[in-house]
C-alpha cells in the first residue's frame, strides 16, 4: 500500500492554537504529514524561516505527533508538493473570507497538478478568530496573547516584541 503524505504549508509567524488544531487534526488524515514552512515576504514575518521551523519543531513535540515532520520551502507551491510525495494538500478555513481566497488557490493548484487534492479543513468554532497577523499585533501592543498560541510560543513572541520595542502606550 502506498503511503499517504499530506502538506500543510504556510508561513506561521507565529504558530497558533489553530495551526496546532488543523495540524492535529490533519494528521490523523494521513500516514505522513509534513508542515511547510515558507517564506512570505508580503506578511511582513515577525520569525526568520529557520525561527518558524524551530518553533514548529517545539510545537510538534508538545502535541505528541510522531506522524509529522518540518521542512522549509521557498517554491511554488505544488512543486514542493510534488518534490515532498504529497497527494494532499491540507488547508484550514476559518470563515467565509478565507474559503474565497483558498477555493481560488486549490482551482489554481489543481491546473497545475490534479494528481493532488486540496483538502479543507474547518476551524474549532472556539479558534475561529485566531489569525498569526493579529497575535502580533496585540502583542506589540502589549494585549495578552495566551489564549492563542501555546505557553511556548507566547514566551518567543513576547522576547521578539520586547527585543524590537512595543507600541501603543497611552
Amino acid at each position: 500500500m502506498t503511503e499517504r503524505i499530506g502538506l500543510y504549508p504556510g508561513t506561521f509567524d507565529p504558530c497558533t492554537l489553530g495551526h496546532a488544531d488543523i495540524i492535529r487534526r490533519g494528521a490523523k488524515l494521513v500516514d505522513r504529514l509534513i508542515i511547510g514552512i515558507t517564506t512570505n515576504p508580503s506578511k511582513n514575518p515577525m520569525f526568520t524561516p529557520e525561527e518558524r521551523m524551530d518553533m514548529m519543531k517545539g510545537e510538534i513535540s508538545r502535541l505528541g505527533l510522531k506522524n509529522v515532520e518540518i521542512r522549509g520551502f521557498d517554491a511554488l507551491l505544488m512543486k514542493f508538493a510534488e518534490h515532498q510525495g504529497a497527494s494532499v494538500i491540507i488547508r484550514g478555513l476559518r470563515a467565509v473570507a478565507d474559503f474565497e481566497y483558498e477555493y481560488q488557490m486549490a482551482g489554481m493548484n489543481q491546473q497545475i497538478n490534479d494528481e493532488i487534492e486540496t483538502v479543507f479543513l474547518m476551524a474549532d468554532t472556539a479558534l475561529q478568530p485566531i489569525a498569526s497577523k493579529l497575535v502580533k499585533e496585540i502583542a506589540i501592543y502589549g494585549g495578552d496573547i495566551a489564549p492563542f498560541v501555546s505557553p511556548q510560543v507566547k514566551i518567543l513572541v513576547d522576547a521578539r516584541v520586547e527585543a524590537i520595542g512595543r507600541k501603543g502606550d497611552c
